[in-house]
């Protein structure tokens, strides 16, 4: 119902119950009055101990018309089997909960178990449903397997004590083989046995690899019931992650099964063996098959009849453990030997969180022992509390790597002088591209001899280097570079100028944002080898890339305008460096005036005819220096208009030919002196 009051509520209730001629229920009453917010469900309808005959149920409804509930419980109300089908028909109808008790009411009957049912496989919401003590009988029970095995909602069950054994069983299990949606399955107090009962529970182990808990405690499983539940175990690649054997008359020998089963098992973190009398002989058939495991985080063990002799097996295998985090022994005759034993096992274990033992020390024929077996015992627990600690410092120290791993850095650094042929010959053998990406990126930066320059702009050939862009830019020293273990790939590119046809053929280029040390004009390596500016991009799962800048330059506006007609613009990332030794490019034009790191839009491209000409009229150009024509391909073009707008054909080709021939000769002019002046 919408927009109801409590007012409303309280009024519909009392008219029911006079309707109805029976007694309103003051609990009830109280609870109604301190609701608050009607609107999402509220936390819990308590009606725990109070009888609900028919009539009190009828009149139940008016809340359940108006309001919904997390938890409804109606433990020990005496259901009987009209006011129980009457009340889960309700519940069913306006999704009144999703945790419903309807534990020690025995009476609810076929009939009562029938509504239950229905209620399960209808209602989308319930997800708990906890009836302990409340006979699930063979009439009763093949209404609720049909209603497990259509997938119902349920996620918890709770069955204990349930007279379950037999047909019952064999009908929940047939059932829930098929069933993808239960988590957890609480069977203790069944009476289960060791043949026909756990047999069907290993036939659900080797079908079902949903259910993570599964609670047997309290039964009659035995040794022979166990090597049944070990063959289910044995199919658990995921999904059994708890199990509950207490008190089910085991011995050695079930141990023996379990220890064969246990190096197989892969997703069972807690194991509870405890009240079983396995006994020293039982832990040895079990270490094996624990150390061999690589799951099992809890194990208890309390009240299983060990000694010394036993608890020295035990730590054995604390000692190999690097995962064990609780352990309980509780209820166990071990003595000095054995909490010596453990002690020791503690020293070199670094997992145990907490180690369960009896508080008071056992007795020694020698007096003096006893204040051992104290000393001991302080021992552990402050081993116990060494491992919290450092488990907690570790827990920060993950957490700190997982935000850096959030954040990752790319970092500029210089490196000393080294010979750029040698480290090219060795950066190309030791740089094997990790991802399609990368093995793209790698030859283009070799073949261009140089990484491009955008004025500035932050790499755009990988996903992950915008991200690295945004997330800051730090410079770092070289040392701590190389202190790194993921700094292990250097890549320094060769200075080959271009040919013509690569210019054309090429893919866009990896563009680092990055200060040039020295123009590159004969393409002679030797000339700028100690004034290298190196790039190191590190990002998260890939190892560290450090690449040089060797010379700068930017593709003809034709080969630009293909590449950028193909693949549309993607935004780049602002980087700091500046260029202080490019004034004449800046002058001419050539390098935008956003290098400080706004986001350009590449130059249009100018028509065919325009571009051809320019193209003629710069190879036409005689070059100082004894140059090659083939240098003037890759020399930068003025961009037009800021906007990205190519201009008229007729005006682009009167304006940029005679300029290009002033800049031309300016800009190699430049770069012979800048050559010249470099040590050779």
């Amino acid at each position: 119902a919408q927009n109801v009051t409590v007012d409303e509520i309280m009024t519909a209730y009392k008219q029911a119950c006079q309707k109805l001629n029976c007694k309103q229920i003051p609990k009830l009453l109280k609870q109604i009055q301190a609701f608050e917010d009607l609107a999402p469900r509220i936390d819990c309808l308590d009606l725990k101990g109070e009888k609900l005959d028919y009539k009190a149920c009828e009149a139940l409804e008016e809340i359940f018309k108006r309001v919904q509930f997390k938890i409804v419980d109606l433990e020990q109300t005496s259901l009987d089997e009209d006011g129980a089908s009457a009340l889960f028909d309700m519940i069913e109808y306006y999704e009144s909960a999703t945790h419903l008790n309807i534990s020690f009411n025995r009476h609810i009957g076929t009939r009562g178990w029938q509504a239950a049912a229905h209620m399960m496989r209808k209602t989308n919401c319930l997800q708990h449903l906890d009836a302990r003590n409340t006979p699930l009988l063979d009439h009763s029970a093949p209404f609720v397997a049909r209603a497990l095995r259509i997938s119902s909602s349920l996620v918890v069950l709770h069955l204990e004590n349930a007279s379950l054994s037999g047909r019952p069983l064999m009908l929940l299990a047939t059932a829930l083989k098929m069933n993808m949606n239960l988590r957890e399955l609480y069977l203790a107090d069944n009476k289960l046995n060791g043949l026909q009962d756990s047999a069907q529970l290993g036939n659900l182990l080797k079908f079902n690899c949903y259910i993570q808990i599964l609670d047997l405690r309290n039964n009659h499983i035995l040794d022979s019931g166990l090597a049944y539940l070990c063959e289910g175990l044995k199919e658990q690649r995921k999904g059994l992650v708890t199990l509950v054997l207490w008190n089910n008359q085991l011995t050695h020998t079930g141990m023996a099964y379990l220890g064969m089963t246990l190096p197989h098992t892969q997703s069972l973190e807690t194991l509870n063996l405890g009240h079983n009398p396995i006994g020293n002989e039982g832990v040895r058939n079990l270490k094996n098959g624990l150390i061999g495991n690589r799951s099992v985080l809890r194990l208890g063990l309390a009240s299983t009849k060990l000694t010394c002799e036993g608890a020295v097996a035990v730590a054995e295998f604390i000692a190999e453990s690097p995962r064990l985090l609780r352990l309980d022994l509780r209820e166990n005759e071990i003595k000095t030997g054995g909490l010596m034993a453990l002690s020791l096992a503690l020293k070199v274990n670094h997992s145990l969180l907490r180690l369960d033992l009896d508080r008071e020390p056992k007795k020694e024929s020698v007096k003096s022992f006893i204040e051992t077996q104290k000393a001991l015992l302080g021992e552990i627990q402050n081993g116990c509390k060494r491992n919290f600690i450092l488990a907690r410092e570790q827990e920060e120290k993950e957490q700190k790597l997982q935000q850096s791993a959030s954040m990752p850095e790319i970092t500029a650094t210089e490196l000393p002088e080294e010979d750029p042929v040698e480290d090219g010959q060795n950066g190309d053998a030791a740089s094997p591209p990790d991802e399609g990406e990368e093995a793209e990126e790698a030859p283009t930066a070799s073949e261009n001899g140089a990484a491009e320059d955008d004025g500035g702009d932050g790499t755009d050939s990988d996903s992950d280097t915008d991200e690295e862009a945004d997330a800051g830019l730090e410079t770092k020293d070289l040392s701590e570079t190389q202190q790194r273990p993921d700094a292990a790939t250097v890549v320094t590119v060769p200075h080959l100028p271009p040919s013509p046809e690569e210019l054309r053929d090429r893919p866009p280029p990896l563009r680092i944002a990055e200060e040039p040390r020295c123009d590159a004009g004969a393409g002679n390596p030797a000339t700028c080898q100690g004034n290298e500016r190196r790039i190191s991009v590190s990002s998260p799962g890939r190892g560290r890339k450090i690449f040089v800048v060797t010379r700068v330059e930017s593709l003809p506006e034709r080969v630009a305008g293909d590449a950028d007609a193909a693949k549309p613009a993607e935004p780049q990332s602002p980087a700091p460096a500046a260029q202080p030794e490019l004034p004449a490019l800046r002058a001419n034009g050539a390098v935008p005036d956003s290098a400080a790191g706004s986001t350009t839009a590449p130059a249009a491209p100018s028509t065919g005819r325009a571009a051809g000409a320019c193209e003629n009229a710069t190879l036409d150009t005689p070059l100082p220096n004894g140059l090659k024509t083939d240098f003037a391909r890759a020399l930068p073009e003025t961009s037009s208009d800021p906007d990205g707008k190519g201009g008229s054909c007729a005006a682009e080709h009167e304006l940029s030919c005679s300029k290009d021939e002033r800049e031309l000769e300016e800009l190699l002019l430049e770069a012979s002196q800048d050559a010249g002046q470099e040590p050779l």
